[in-house]
């Protein structure tokens, strides 16, 4: 029982990464930089996304990287931060799949939910034939 209690429980915790990184890539789609500038406060965002990986002993661990690549360019030469060309870097982020990974997100942690949840009815059905 309590591996099925890690397992689940390290589930919940790999979508709650999931979606917050999701959700931070989705704020931030709109963060424009100047191209070839990597540091500092004219840099485009770069986007995460999270990869999932099995345990040995069952779970789930959650581990974030850079999305490659991590921006494309875009004309807008009205944009302060655009260069000589008009030209601006984008984050590389695609709101129709940050808003899928964002529905099957919910769909797992609600999974994981219950299964925590029937285990802890399993476990209380037991006490009470025990007592």
């Amino acid at each position: 029982m309590a591996i099925n209690f890690y397992s689940s429980v390290s589930g919940l915790q790999a979508q709650s990464k999931r979606l917050a990184v999701s959700a931070n890539n989705v704020a931030n789609i709109s963060t424009a930089g100047t191209p070839g500038v990597t540091e500092g406060e004219n840099a485009v965002y770069k986007p995460q996304e999270v990869i999932q990986t099995t345990t040995a002993g069952g779970g789930v661990r959650a581990e974030t990287r850079p999305v490659q690549p991590a921006s494309v360019s875009a004309y807008a030469p009205q944009n302060p931060l655009a260069n000589d060309e008009g030209v601006v870097d984008l984050p590389n982020v695609s709101l129709e799949a940050e808003f899928t990974d964002q529905l099957l997100a919910k769909r797992a942690y609600q999974a994981n939910a219950s299964v925590i949840k029937t285990q802890d009815e399993m476990l209380s059905s037991l006490m009470d034939i025990k007592s």
